[in-house]
């Protein structure tokens, strides 16, 4: 698997100087943060990204993401449009060697928690979500904002958005997806892309909006109903595993061969549609990552992988879920399982090929 890092840009605090010197660290998983959503990506802003992560010895391995603009999730006339302009960035970032693209499909706000300093006995603090505490929240307030969250909107536009998605049903909300698909995936089969499709985060409803990127069965309608190589999955551990309803391991055994890139992290469950991300151990988490990391490798994934999310440990401040410290644990930790797994599975085909019959 090629180990890499999410990267906010020139502005980010943490550099890629940084990133680099985290052991058997590839990739640079990260966008082009100040195109508005729906236009078109300049393929020479595109290769100048990419040249200045080539010079510090790591390579732009993902994009993420392309943000899908509202009208096409709500299935507007003016879609085609931006559907069109979809198509068109495609093509740019292959010109430029882009070969994974992770996108969502999460109506008007992208992941979302409802606490980012939650403390830990160890002093530490991360990110949190309570469904209690998110039921009495008015995202129009203007008191909660997020990393990833699209703060462009007037207040009034939002208000609009959110009426006019309250008025989709999931099964209108999965159409309009699916008829996003239809359109694009044939261009990213003709440019050799791979698009990776994250979960909804977390994968329920949020705020009285739809969601339909959730569970198995969702998914695996998506993957059937534009069967092609080039219509994947980001497996996003944290995202997926913050349901406990989630099996993780059927899901991926259901999606082998789809998944394109994969978020690590763990989670634990605090109460009903509540959980507190952890670090990456499964001493402090829900989720077996050992298990999960054991079926990736056992169903031939080999993309791109990162440590997704992390704690604020040792003192270290800046954007939420994102600083390089716990994250930078959470590769070497990643590393080490992937390291332990193909070395037995290694000693296992030599000791099979060793047997006479």
């Amino acid at each position: 698997m090629d180990m890499s890092f999410r990267w906010y840009g020139e502005d980010d605090a943490v550099k890629l100087e940084d990133i680099r010197q985290i052991p058997f660290m590839k990739g640079i998983v990260t966008a082009i943060y100040n195109i508005p959503p729906g236009d078109v990506w300049p393929v020479e802003k595109v290769n100048e990204l990419k040249k200045r992560i080539e010079a510090h010895g790591l390579t732009l391995n993902v994009i993420e993401s392309v943000p899908v603009h509202e009208d096409i999730k709500l299935g507007l006339p003016s879609r085609e449009h931006y559907i069109a302009n979809y198509q068109a960035t495609l093509r740019n970032l292959s010109k430029a060697g882009v070969k994974t693209v992770c996108y969502n499909f999460m109506p008007v706000f992208d992941w979302t928690r409802t606490a980012m300093e939650a403390p830990f006995p160890d002093g530490s603090h991360s990110l949190a979500f309570d469904q209690e505490a998110a039921d009495v929240i008015d995202p129009l307030s203007g008191c909660l904002t997020l990393p990833g969250w699209d703060l462009s909107y007037q207040t009034d536009q939002l208000s609009e958005l959110i009426v006019q998605f309250k008025r989709l049903t999931e099964n209108d909300l999965m159409n309009n997806l699916i008829y996003f698909l239809e359109q694009v995936v044939p261009v990213a089969e003709e440019e050799d892309i791979k698009l990776a499709l994250h979960p909804d985060d977390p994968p329920w409803s949020v705020f009285g909006l739809p969601r339909v990127v959730t569970n198995e069965t969702n998914v695996a309608k998506l993957l059937r109903a534009v069967d092609s190589q080039a219509n994947g999955l980001t497996f996003c551990t944290g995202s997926y595993g913050a349901n406990p309803e989630n099996n993780l391991i059927s899901m991926i055994e259901m999606a082998k061969g789809r998944i394109h890139f994969v978020h690590a992290r763990n989670v634990k469950w605090t109460g009903p549609k509540s959980f507190q991300e952890t670090s990456h151990s499964i001493h402090d988490g829900s989720l077996l990552l050992i298990e999960v990391m054991e079926k990736l490798i056992e169903t031939g994934y080999n993309g791109p992988i990162r440590p997704d999310h992390g704690r604020m440990i040792w003192g270290e401040s800046g954007r939420p879920g994102y600083g390089l410290y716990d994250r930078a644990l959470g590769a070497s930790y990643l590393n080490g399982i992937i390291d332990t797994v193909k070395s037995r599975m290694k000693e296992g085909d030599q000791h099979a090929a060793s047997i006479s019959y």
